[in-house]
């Protein structure tokens, strides 16, 4: 049998391997991860179905592979053999030119569409709706064949559908040794989904970037002063979590800035939940996961849940749900350095907060001049949803935010 890519969550339907556990005549356990596939920023282990010894292996690393897509041979014995039929077994014409959505099983007994249970066995576990493939078997039972078909003729439909041949553009490639020495390194699977997103976000998205400074002078006493008491309970508190607190506050006054646009619909959906993303910068690139519910979280838990998730992304182990769902991103750089930048919005959210490195300026406090610690901020939005006097107004109200935490916020 073959273990072959099994359905990999909603809207995704291919990876990339980046690690192979397993190598032929080795004998595996059911359950027991052969590869794991890097799938837009998560990594997930691909167990295998059944126990037996591996015969072949088909995929290398780097490979992108998609779902149906053998993996493994395997020796099982005693096991329900899996359908892996030569590539090239002919594929019934009736089922390649069948057009996507036209064919529906129609039941006159209640029954499934007929269908081996090796192919049915199969379909379910790449997520395959039976009834949507007509069958060309005895009795319109359904084949592999049929199975093979109908997938194909999906991958060609939606390749058509997504690119009209008039906007197909082929890059040129440009010997840059001509004129010295170079180094070349293939771009990696994150890389090529970070890019994108971000091309995707920025050609469909009117930004405007609004700039502004809070004066973090007493927030960061309050988090020197309290940082050892939150270490004590495991964890750090950190610029980042008065952020993340700051921004649910500004978003329960501003819920725009915690929408998205469904173009197909005509509406602007107001989400009712606060998941924050964060973007996280890791050796492989930049992962921004979700954190749940932060406007229900008091600092120490926004801490908590935010060391864990930062840790779990900077090792790999996130999961591509993690990376999903959220309402708004702050992208927080102060650590690394620099003032005010332009953050991209993480479509399909309308708006994202970037924050730079705090520097000490002289600044008014109540009428007196002092020496404080300003914090650049710049907000970056979908023109579409937001006019730029609410853009002004949000990012007063997050600065506000900031800069009114109190002791009692803060303490344990």
């Amino acid at each position: 049998m073959d273990i072959r890519v099994p359905a990999l969550g909603e809207g995704a339907d291919s990876g990339t391997v980046i690690t192979i556990y397993v190598k032929a005549g080795d004998e595996i356990k059911k359950d027991q991860p052969i590869v794991d596939l890097e799938n837009e920023k998560a990594v997930a282990a691909i167990p295998a179905t059944a126990a037996g010894k591996v015969t072949k292996i088909y995929v290398k690393i780097g490979d992108k592979v998609s779902v149906g897509q053998a993996l493994v041979a395997l020796d099982a014995a005693g096991a329900l053999s899996e359908p892996s039929a030569p590539k090239s077994a002919p594929l019934r014409e009736s089922s390649v030119t069948q057009p996507r959505g036209e064919y529906r099983y129609e039941s006159k007994s209640g029954f499934p569409a007929p269908a081996s249970p090796s192919v049915r066995k199969f379909a379910e576990s790449i997520g395959l709706d039976l009834g949507r493939v007509r069958g060309s078997g005895h009795g319109g039972r359904i084949t592999l064949e049929d199975v093979q078909a109908h997938m194909k003729n999906l991958q060609e439909v939606g390749a058509t559908r997504r690119v009209a041949p008039t906007e197909i553009k082929h890059p040129e490639s440009i010997d840059f040794s001509k004129w010295g020495k170079i180094k070349k390194e293939k771009i990696s699977s994150l890389r090529k989904t970070v890019g994108g997103r971000m091309t995707e976000s920025w050609t469909t998205i009117p930004h405007v970037t609004q700039f502004d400074e809070a004066d973090i002078t007493d927030l960061m006493a309050l988090r020197k002063k309290y940082a050892a008491a939150y270490e004590k309970k495991g964890t750090k508190l950190t610029l980042t979590s008065f952020a993340l607190a700051a921004a649910a506050q500004a978003l329960k006054k501003y819920p725009q800035f915690n929408a998205s646009l469904d173009e197909a619909a005509g509406e602007i959906v107001y989400k009712e939940y606060c998941h924050l993303g964060v973007a996280v910068d890791t050796p492989a690139g930049l992962i921004v996961p979700v954190l749940r519910d932060a406007d229900k979280k008091n600092l120490l838990e926004i801490s908590t849940a935010l060391e864990a998730l930062a840790e779990k992304t900077r090792q790999r182990k996130i999961g591509l749900e993690e990376l999903k769902g959220g309402t708004f991103t702050i992208s927080n750089l102060g650590g690394i350095g620099g003032a005010h930048f332009t953050p991209i919005v993480n479509k399909p959210e309308v708006a994202i907060l970037g924050l730079g490195r705090g520097a000490e300026k002289p600044l008014y406090k109540e009428g007196k001049l002092e020496r404080r610690l300003a914090l650049p901020v710049a907000l970056s939005y979908d023109h579409r949803v937001i006019d730029g006097a609410d853009g002004a107004r949000f990012i007063r109200a997050f600065c506000q935010a900031l800069e009114g935490f109190k002791e009692k916020d803060v303490k344990i």
